[in-house]
């Protein structure tokens, strides 16, 4: 298999969609819509509008299946380029619709949202043992030793484990991920 090449998974989905196959949509929903709904909600911090980006986000593969393209990056990637396009779009909307905060909040929260979603797709994509020291460190707020501990890890494994995840979301707000959709893939919702 070539090295840039999709999961099989990911090209098997496709074709299903493009032949209709209604069953196809709700495995990919399955497999997805928690990572869709949960990336909208962080961005429009708001359950009913997380469910309206999810609904659309799903509606519009189902529509285009073939604007996903295998050689841009994974299924995954492409599901959550259109949940921050869509979060996007509906930002721009509000703007135009009269947004009090102006075009330069807008700028703003589109830059925030943009670092948050390649943060989540940073710690999405990376292993596994990165991101379980992550967690424990961060969300559980234990230090290193008690990180290490609960890992089965030395000390030193754990700092390590924890610098290496770190210096990979540092890059979350200065350059794209790769593997992630580039700018413009596809087409607006």
């Amino acid at each position: 298999m070539a090295e840039n090449a999709p999961p099989r998974w990911d090209r098997r989905m496709q074709q299903r969609l493009s032949r209709g196959e209604a069953a196809a949509l709700g495995e990919m929903y399955d497999r997805f819509a928690a990572l869709v709904h949960s990336q909208a909600n962080r961005m429009l911090d708001d359950e009913d509008a997380a469910d309206a980006v999810t609904r659309e986000v799903f509606g519009y593969v189902w529509e285009n299946p073939d604007m996903y393209d295998p050689k841009q990056g994974s299924m995954r990637a492409w599901l959550a380029f259109l949940t921050h396009r869509e979060y996007v779009r509906r930002l721009r909307a509000a703007a135009d619709e009269g947004d009090p905060d102006g075009p330069d909040a807008l700028d703003e929260r589109v830059r925030r949202a943009t670092a948050a979603a390649r943060a989540d797709y940073i710690v999405a994509s990376m292993p596994a043992p990165l991101r379980a020291a992550l967690e424990l460190a961060y969300v559980q707020r234990r230090d290193y030793r008690q990180t290490a501990a609960d890992l089965g890890v030395t000390a030193d494994e754990a700092r390590r484990r924890l610098r290496l995840g770190l210096q990979l979301l540092s890059t979350a707000r200065t350059r794209p991920v790769e593997g992630a959709p580039p700018p413009g893939y596809g087409r607006a919702l």
